[in-house]
């Protein structure tokens, strides 16, 4: 998937990881734990999109980095708002 230079599909990539974060989240949300830190799934998700734009750049896929890179600040942005607005 990251082998082709393609912002569209850096995009894609990025937004992979919170979903499977939010599938996760919802399945554990009985979970005592995970009703306090609602949000670690998605700090863990934003980690790995952090490797990834870290591996796109090392084998020069610089669009496909900007695109994960993108996408990763929408996604902690909505999760900064959305936390607030939660309390």
């Amino acid at each position: 998937m990251l082998n082709k230079n393609n912002f569209l599909i850096g995009v894609l990539t990025a937004f992979l990881f919170p979903v499977l974060a939010f599938i996760i989240a919802h399945l554990l949300k009985n979970n005592y734990y995970m009703v306090s830190k609602v949000v670690l799934p998605f700090l863990v998700a934003i980690g790995i999109n952090l490797v990834l734009i870290r591996i796109c750049l090392k084998k020069e896929k610089e669009l496909t980095a900007k695109g994960i890179m993108l996408a990763t600040f929408v996604i902690m942005l909505m999760l900064f708002i959305f936390k607030i607005h939660l309390k």
